[in-house]
């Protein structure tokens, strides 16, 4: 199929201009100012912007054995309503993904599945080193190391396999950074204090600052040691920031950072509205440290912006702070978070596109995507930046139906999705029988 985009507003590249752009296949064409060349489908796009498709590299889709909660197949088609055209999704989830047989079912699952592009981390544990070094680097995203333990019981504590981890993979690995004796002497401590009193606005003096900064330093350490590509995921307080450099060029950094779109949003302020629909891992912490994290982004201490997505139950969320799951659901409203940002004059549209687009692509190296190109996978969104619109039950596409947001009044909405050349969502509608494509890594 062909799709023939006319006078367009584009974003690409820190440009914004005015152009008609030509999708034959899975592929950009032609991008030029007049394009007389027909298509299968024109769509006169006045006055809406044009942006790369975001690349989001961490979420929680649940499947297999937690799919009460979400499946590949809902949480991507609520990616794309929300203009997200490719996802990275983590191995915490049952069984956990530990093995490269367990790994390739993940895929041949989003194969039938996706209606976005994907990749899946391999999960370590302290005892799958050799599962782990098998992994293949052009085709898997990463390794996945919870420093920490969070949804799912994967934590890897063991000093011995973190070194030889680090020692010796090639490929990038992603943390969760939190120092675990740090969280269980907090937890006792609170709970020998309030006890069944305990609730989420306790969980960012469990979840505390120094904890992330212990493991988020010790991560840091092991790899200047052990020269490796580090990716730190979900950075929450501004005391981390001093471990990243912005000095050189994204291409050339070794060491990376993540930030995701509900800790620039929310503060410790929100517990007493939100509660546990806000608890997660990391946890969201005081307005000092959330107001830090938007100049950190802006001067590429943090690299990436991303949505950590983990959707639980509501009856799973509705459950004492103790037993109720960490995670919220984001996906489908990240670009609104950053779009709420723009409209307050705090980011351009440049900076969203270069954050959520071409620095996942750069980071983690993925061929041919990310970027608005002649040549390239035409993966995209059309977004009307003037649009309101109300988020509510009948327009939340996550399995769990439910969002912090609900309620929240949002101006701009995506219109349209294009993924891999086809055009999975419009006027609101997902588009069925497309598939996403599996993501494929330059490897050095």
């Amino acid at each position: 199929m062909s799709i023939l985009l006319r006078n367009a507003r584009i974003v690409n590249r820190g440009r914004i201009f005015e152009s008609d752009l030509l999708i034959r296949h899975d592929r950009i064409e032609k991008i030029a100012p007049s394009i007389s060349a027909s298509a299968d489908r024109e769509i006169d796009v006045q006055g809406k912007y044009v942006l790369p498709g975001i690349i989001d590299d961490q979420v929680h889709f649940r499947e297999p054995g937690l799919t009460h909660k979400a499946n590949i197949a809902s949480e991507s088609r609520a990616a794309v309503a929300g203009g997200v055209t490719s996802f990275m999704e983590m191995p915490n989830v049952n069984p956990p993904t530990v093995t490269q047989t367990l790994l390739e079912e993940k895929y041949a699952i989003a194969a039938r599945t996706s209606a976005a592009n994907y990749s899946f981390f391999m999960g370590a544990t302290n005892d799958n080193l050799e599962e782990v070094l098998r992994t293949d680097g052009r085709r898997v995203c990463g390794i996945k190391i919870f420093m920490g333990s969070s949804t799912g019981n994967m934590l890897v504590d063991s000093p011995l396999t973190l070194e030889r981890i680090f020692a010796e993979s090639p490929l990038l690995i992603a943390t969760h950074c939190e120092d675990e004796a740090t969280v269980r002497h907090n937890l006792e401590l609170y709970k020998s204090r309030y006890g069944d009193q305990l609730t989420a606005a306790h969980h960012p003096l469990i979840r505390d600052v120094e904890a992330c900064l212990r493991s988020s330093s010790m991560a840091v350490d092991l790899a200047k040691r052990h020269g490796t590509r580090l990716h730190i995921l979900h950075i929450s307080t501004q005391d981390e920031l001093a471990l990243f450099d912005n000095t050189i060029p994204l291409e050339q950094k070794r060491i990376t950072s993540e930030v995701c779109v509900h800790h620039m949003h929310f503060s410790a302020d929100d517990y007493a509205r939100l509660g546990n629909d806000i608890k997660c891992n990391p946890a969201i912490k005081s307005r000092e440290h959330r107001d830090a994290l938007l100049p950190a982004l802006l001067d590429n201490r943090l690299d990436v912006i991303a949505t950590d997505h983990a959707p639980h139950t509501r009856a799973e969320k509705d459950q004492p702070y103790l037993q109720a799951p960490s995670g919220l659901p984001l996906v489908q409203h990240s670009l609104n978070v950053m779009l709420g940002m723009y409209h307050e004059g705090r980011i351009s549209l440049e900076r969203i596109v270069e954050k959520m687009c071409h620095a996942p692509a750069v980071l983690f190296r993925i061929q041919e995507r990310g970027f608005l190109d002649e040549g390239y996978f035409a993966d995209l969104s059309i977004v009307d930046l003037d649009k309101k619109w109300t988020v509510s039950k009948e327009n939340i596409l996550y399995h769990c139906g439910w969002s912090p947001f609900e309620g929240t009044t949002f101006r701009g909405q995506v219109l349209s999705t294009v993924v891999s050349g086809q055009l999975v969502w419009h006027e609101g509608r997902i588009q069925e029988g497309v598939a996403g494509q599996r993501l494929e890594f330059e490897f050095r």
